[in-house]
Formats: C-alpha cells, structure tokens, sequence
C-alpha cells in the first residue's frame, strides 16, 4: 500500500513538472487516410477510397522544419499512422527525409503488406520502432478486420518484426466482448511468436464502433480484463510484458497493469499533423473541438509553444460525472481522446467500472 501510495504521488509530481515544461518529443502524422481493412472498430472511418489525398511529405516537412534543432531531444519520434501508412509507395523516403533530421520514425500498421521485402526496404530507411495491431485468434480477427486472411498476414509480419533486434516493437490489442475470452490463447500465439510487448486497450463508441454494442466491455468484463493484465504482469510465464494502454484512471488497479501512474500525454509531449493540415494531439482526439491550428496557415512550433491550453489545463473536464469525482486531481478528465462533440460528458471512465 505504502509503495502505490509513493507511486501515485511521484506520478503526480511528473505529470505537473512534464506538463509545465511542455517539452515536444513524439508526433503522429497521419499521413494517409486510405486503408485495405475495414475494422469495425475505427474511429476514423477509413476506406480504400478515401476522399482525401495523401498528404504530400514536402508539406509534412515544411511543417516538421519550424521546429528549431535545439528543441529536438534525442528520444524524438514521428510516428506515421493513418488509415494504412504501408499504401504509402514513399514511405522508405519519408523514414530516410526524417533520419536526415536526426530524429527516429515509427508506423502503426495492421501488417498486411509487411512482408520481408517490406520490412529489407524500411529497416534500411532507418525505422526504429513498429506497432503491429492483432485482434484476436483467425476467425475474431478476420471479423474485426472486415477482410478474411488479414489474420494471416498479420501473424507472419509480427514474426518478422519480433526477431529483428534493431526494432522497438509492439503487438496491440483492441479487446472486445468477443476476442475476451481467449486472451490467454492470444498471448501464447504472441509468445510462441518471439514479441516482447504486448499492449491492450478497449474501445469507445466512436466512429464504426458506436454501431457494434458487442465491441463494448461491460464493467465486469473490464473488471476481468484488469485481473487477467494484473496476473500476467505479477506471475509472469515469459518475457513478454503485458500492459493496459494509458486511457483513463483505474483506482485500485494503477500501477497494477501498467508500469507508471495514468498521465494522458497529450498535447503534453505529444503533437499531430492530421491529414487535413490540422494541428492537434494524439490523431483520437476530436479534431473539430480540440484541433489548436493547420499547418498550411500556422507556423507548427509557434502553435505548440502557444496553444494546447485546453491539453494544459484540464480544468474544464469538471462536468457531467466528473463535475464532483473524489479523484479528478489523477484522473483529469480521463484521455482526451474521451470527450467528443460538445464535450459535456465523458464517454468512457474506467473509474468508475472497477468500483
């Protein structure tokens, strides 16, 4: 008890000193909103057709330039995200136009097109880090997906990415009603399949996701989910960790499924180019209520240094249920990727399930 109590207070103590310094170090560029999946549960809504351009790299460079050399620290990352950013054909251009920069890239990826060549092509581009999304065993994940054999694909991509030692590599894990209780099925695959991180999260009814229910946790499965991270992480069977993402505050079970206390980055350390120019944080984050400018009008740096209030001071979440909440000071308001729309009530607080 004393040692959570000590964890929680540092982890305050770093959130207020990370907050206050501001320091820019991880980017997300969504740099496509084209993709070859369907998933049921994306939050942007992205198809094969999409009906905005790629955005071109010399525009995402402009912007990424405003960005003066000293204020590059050494762990800075861009990380390319979309829709599917492997249907980019310039993405070993882009990893090259960034390590000439002198910071690391990563992708997020559902792996369909990450074959040995593939990964030949971008390991001799410079990418550092990879995310690599499974949701389930064959039938779940194909479903999930909207496209049989995405399963398959996706399996031998994580088997190559999880023997390359130069890769800072993950599997992530959308858990829903259905994939739930084969979790232990899925983390033997991931470990038979040499991956060192496993990191889980849940869904909000967002996008495609508010028609699926079944998508959704009730609070006892969430409960579930909780212990089944907390078992693995205590009695660990291999070297692979496990983790749950950082999206909301859990009372009793912070610092039991994750390393360090909640703290939503956001707009803290983390920026975004979004496919339209917008200037936001994480890419979840609702860009209508929390985008801070657009690239082809702002300068980019000016508008970090400047804006991002409502990432700083989150003293306007106090509303709807969180309006009197006894651990608002740690939770915040939850991630921001939480509060959608006219913002008056959050839509997920795990809080709230684990009591």
């Amino acid at each position: 008890m004393i040692k959570k109590v000590l964890q929680t207070q540092l982890g305050l103590l770093f959130r207020h000193v990370e907050t206050k310094t501001h320091e820019l170090n991880y980017l997300f560029w969504e740099c496509t909103t084209r993709c070859n999946l369907h998933c049921l549960h994306c939050g942007s809504d992205c198809t094969a057709s999409s009906g905005e351009a790629d955005m071109p790299l010399e525009d995402f460079l402009r912007a990424f330039d405003t960005i003066p050399k000293e204020a590059l620290v050494p762990r800075f990352t861009v990380v390319l995200t979309g829709g599917e950013p492997l249907l980019r054909p310039d993405l070993p251009d882009v990893g090259r136009a960034l390590r000439r920069r002198g910071v690391g890239w990563s992708i997020v990826t559902n792996g369909w097109f990450y074959d040995q060549a593939m990964h030949q092509r971008l390991m001799a581009a410079g990418l550092g880090a990879m995310t690599i999304s499974l949701d389930g065993l064959e039938a779940d994940h194909d479903w999930m997906r909207g496209r049989q054999g995405s399963f398959e694909r996706t399996r031998q991509a994580i088997a190559i990415a999880a023997t390359e030692r130069r890769l800072n590599f993950d599997v992530v894990t959308c858990v829903s009603q259905r994939n739930l209780p084969h979790l232990n099925e899925i983390h033997d695959l991931l470990v038979s399949l040499g991956v060192k991180q496993w990191r889980i999260f849940t869904i909000i009814p967002l996008g495609r996701a508010n028609d699926h229910p079944e998508l959704h946790l009730t609070n006892a499965q969430f409960v579930h989910l909780m212990e089944f991270i907390k078992d693995k992480r205590q009695h660990p069977v291999s070297p692979m960790t496990v983790t749950y993402s950082c999206e909301g505050y859990l009372g009793s079970y912070e610092c039991e499924v994750r390393q360090n206390p909640y703290f939503c980055h956001a707009g803290i350390n983390i920026a975004s180019v979004l496919i339209d120019g917008t200037i936001s944080a994480c890419p979840n984050i609702d860009r209508t209520a929390f985008g801070q400018g657009n690239i082809y009008k702002d300068n980019f740096f000016e508008v970090w240094q400047q804006r991002f209030e409502p990432f700083r001071k989150r003293d306007w979440a106090r509303r709807g249920q969180c309006r009197d909440c006894r651990v608002f000071h740690r939770c915040l308001g939850g991630g921001m990727h939480n509060w959608h729309g006219d913002c008056n009530q959050v839509l997920n607080c795990h809080y709230s399930k684990t009591l």
